[in-house]
């Protein structure tokens, strides 16, 4: 059989998407998401479809061009980063088409945790940590933001300053005090 109709691997060809399994959203639960971290995906998806998919072709197309196409490492790797950047937008179309723009700022002044807010907690061994609630697709532990479906996140949320809130961990039952909440400024409307 040509190698022309064979696949490269075995995965399904509608695989899933999603660059990381912590990506899935909670059946039933709605795609949350800053309007700054909207405008970044869409950002990158419009820079996927209008400047890299469109250079990958056009390799692809040459490399195509120079005839035998098993030992060609131009148009393997061409093709390979071409289904790459396919499924890339296949998922941030998708999520995109899902996500449930939410400001934060508009609860700016309020004391009760609801997603983008800024909360400092103590956990009962002393240890204060800052984290903002964002959306899947865009939250980042390194930069302390954490999904809204986290664990802490879910045990946070409703809470006002001054609450103790419970969270299970594997290592058993904890205990966190929200000590300060915050949201962005609205922006000016100058």
């Amino acid at each position: 059989m040509s190698k022309a109709f064979t696949r490269e691997n075995d995965a399904p060809e509608d695989e899933d998407d999603s660059p990381t399994p912590a990506a899935a959203l909670p059946a039933g639960g709605k795609n949350y998401i800053t309007p700054q971290g909207y405008a970044r995906l869409r950002a990158e998806l419009l820079q996927l479809i209008d400047e890299e998919r469109p250079k990958v072709v056009d390799i692809v197309h040459w490399a195509a061009s120079n005839g035998d196409r098993s030992e060609n490492g131009d148009y393997l790797y061409g093709k390979k980063r071409l289904r790459e950047i396919d499924r890339r937008i296949r998922f941030l179309t998708r999520r995109l088409e899902i996500a449930e723009v939410v400001d934060a700022s508009a609860h700016a002044g309020s004391d009760q945790v609801f997603f983008g807010a800024t909360v400092t907690y103590a956990e009962d061994t002393g240890d204060e940590r800052t984290v903002t609630i964002m959306g899947i697709d865009e939250a980042d532990n390194a930069q302390q933001q954490i999904s809204w479906i986290s664990p802490v996140a879910r045990a946070l949320l409703k809470s006002r300053e001054g609450d103790e809130v419970s969270l299970m961990t594997p290592a058993g039952l904890r205990t966190l005090e929200v000590l300060h909440v915050c949201y962005p400024e609205p922006p000016n409307q100058d």
